[in-house]
């Protein structure tokens, strides 16, 4: 696996990038946003990439705003930025994992095979073509939504949590089984995380009622759905 480290600090990028490669991973490492974002754009594919936020040229947020802005590859952020507003930020842009400096290396391990088993599924459910209310359709094979033929620009995480909720219209998904399927069994984040990525996509689809809160128990998609498998 090829990990993209961009961090600007020689105390911890040197030890992480021999950690990583002592667990077999094949890593480069940038110390600027800049260069970040062009090694990832190189030949050389990446297939995850460990992004620092306190960069000196542009901060991690724009790197991760670029990253996105081509590819779904997933992005843990690695930063001394606790605060909630600051992981927030990182989660709406599109980062799959958000850890707080200083993290123990184990963890990391643990949270980079989850992001990437993530990666790899396929779908959530077995409909290939999901319709919705309004005109929205998900396309799991692609996995691409359109409303009325205007492809809508969703996060990796934007798009697994509605297809979750599409992959049984009318049901309630609890926070916890949102949070286990969409996220990871052993999710440390912020539950605020959820409702960030609900509002978003509330806002996206264009109509705050097609996802539907069912008061502390999770959510739920509207019943008016058509699903087609011959698409």
């Amino acid at each position: 696996m090829n990990v993209l480290v961009v961090e600007d600090d020689d105390a911890i990028a040197e030890p992480l990038v021999k950690g990583l490669e002592r667990q077999g991973f094949s890593v480069h490492r940038e110390s600027t946003g800049l260069g970040g974002v062009g090694a990832f754009r190189s030949s050389t594919p990446v297939d995850i990439i460990l992004l620092d936020l306190g960069l000196p040229d542009i901060d991690g947020y724009e790197v991760c705003r670029r990253v996105r802005s081509d590819s779904l590859v997933p992005i843990i952020i690695l930063t001394a930025r606790g605060d909630e507003i600051d992981r927030v930020l990182g989660l709406e842009l599109g980062a799959d994992d958000y850890m707080v400096k200083p993290f123990g290396f184990r963890e990391l391990i643990a949270r980079i095979n989850a992001v990437t088993r993530r990666s790899q599924a396929t779908g959530t459910q077995s409909d290939d073509i999901i319709k919705l209310a309004g005109g929205v359709v998900i396309d799991n094979r692609t996995r691409r939504v359109t409303i009325k033929n205007e492809e809508l620009s969703l996060t990796r995480k934007e798009f697994d949590l509605l297809a979750l909720l599409a992959s049984d219209p009318g049901a309630t998904q609890t926070r916890e089984t949102i949070l286990e399927q969409v996220w990871d069994a052993h999710w440390y984040g912020p539950t605020k995380t959820l409702d960030v990525h609900i509002a978003s996509l509330r806002k996206k689809l264009g109509d705050p009622t097609i996802i539907e809160t069912v008061r502390g128990v999770g959510f739920r998609l509207r019943t008016s759905i058509e699903s087609d498998n011959n698409s």
